[in-house]
């Protein structure tokens, strides 16, 4: 009854189960506290050069993302533009010319023609102007009915939702400036 305890029934006893909510270690000192806060304002000077590496960080993801856009890397590409379909398209448009390539160019010859003041380039840039339209319409359907017949071909059970207008906005382009860059030469074959 009065003996003493051995130490073995004693560490039961001290170790207590953490109660709930709590933070499961100790406050810290004040000292702690300020030493840990005077850190984090000394790191909080630093903020110019933190923004440059995120500056330089940035600058180098997106020359990434820009070269991978003009190799055609699928990784890179926007949503619309991804996927074998989209891919087909553009081997198909960037294979031949079309004359609505030479639409903008054109178009700013008849601007000119219809502010010289000249009644005959005038009556010449109404007729240039005319023909430019039809004979784009008829080029931009001829291409649409080629294409149509090479995706049903290809891509039988393939999603041709939206091919149409990607069509088109890739055709109106000036070569030069379609992103991504066309990959097949003038005259070759789509794949």
């Amino acid at each position: 009854m009065f003996r003493r305890t051995s130490k073995t029934d004693d560490q039961p006893a001290t170790l207590e189960p953490a109660r709930p909510g709590a933070k499961g270690r100790p406050t810290p000192t004040r000292r702690e506290s300020e030493a840990a806060r005077k850190e984090r304002a000394k790191a909080g000077t630093d903020k110019k050069a933190a923004q440059k590496l995120l500056r330089e960080r940035r600058a180098d993801s997106n020359a990434k993302v820009r070269q991978g856009m003009r190799s055609g890397d699928e990784r890179y590409l926007p949503k619309r533009d991804q996927g074998p379909v989209k891919r087909f398209i553009r081997n198909f448009v960037d294979a031949r010319i079309s004359i609505a390539e030479f639409l903008l160019p054109l178009l700013v010859l008849i601007m000119a023609l219809q502010y010289s003041g000249n009644s005959t380039l005038l009556r010449f840039s109404n007729a240039l102007w005319t023909t430019t339209l039809l004979v784009v319409a008829i080029d931009t359907v001829w291409l649409m009915i080629r294409l149509k017949r090479a995706l049903r071909v290809n891509f039988p059970d393939g999603d041709l939702k939206g091919t149409t207008f990607y069509t088109i906005l890739r055709v109106l382009q000036l070569r030069w400036l379609r992103m991504p860059k066309p990959t097949v030469k003038i005259g070759g074959a789509p794949r």
